[in-house]
């Protein structure tokens, strides 16, 4: 249901997606739910390496991620698609072109100070650090914005990406993201629409 809800507060007291519920214990922030998966299922090591120096590569990624890749990358998709859609107006280009910008100098940081001449992020091995980067990278790339295009090593990462996890698998979990601008065609509830305009403006300042 909607994230503003009484039931949605039960899960997240913070009323934001993504919650996690497991039992009778909730956690909210997409970080930290990868991170207690990863422990509670012992998934494989390359995941969140218990070397020391290899998992905080990790953590120092995670980090940065949020202030640079996060904050710039799915504003893209807010711009083309969704806030014309609960607004019914568009934004004028200058801002896609200002996020863009943006965003061009988070993947310029990424290539060059966390990407460098690496398979992944942090080595040979995909960890969590990739998994974060990939799903909001892909966010442009649903709206028209391929941000692959012109950065060949940020393409062989994507690849990379793509093939560890399973090309199947990987599309399979973006479809959503790469059929976005489907929605452009549905009729959205007036209430909805009145409660969200505000809040997804909110954001891009």
């Amino acid at each position: 249901g909607p994230s503003n809800s009484e039931g949605a507060g039960k899960v997240s007291l913070l009323k934001k997606v993504p919650a996690l519920k497991d039992g009778d214990f909730t956690l909210a922030e997409c970080t930290a739910i990868l991170l207690y998966l990863s422990r509670k299922y012992n998934t494989p090591d390359h995941w969140y390496p218990s070397d020391i120096q290899k998992r905080a590569q990790v953590d120092e990624y995670l980090s940065w991620h949020h202030a640079n890749i996060r904050a710039n990358a799915p504003k893209t998709m807010w711009i083309k698609v969704l806030i014309p859609l609960f607004t019914g107006q568009p934004l004028p280009s200058e801002k896609l072109q200002e996020v863009m910008e943006g965003l061009s100098t988070s993947l310029k940081q990424f290539e060059e100070r966390f990407l460098q001449d690496k398979a992944f992020i942090i080595g040979s091995e995909i960890s969590l650090a990739d998994l974060v980067a990939i799903v909001e990278l892909m966010q442009p790339v649903g709206v028209g914005c391929d941000i692959f295009e012109d950065r060949p090593r940020l393409m062989e990462w994507r690849r990379r990406v793509e093939d560890a996890v399973g090309r199947e698998l990987f599309f399979q979990a973006h479809e959503m993201i790469l059929n976005i601008k489907e929605l452009s065609n549905i009729q959205i509830d007036p209430q909805l629409k009145e409660h969200l305009a505000p809040v997804l403006m909110k954001m891009l300042k």
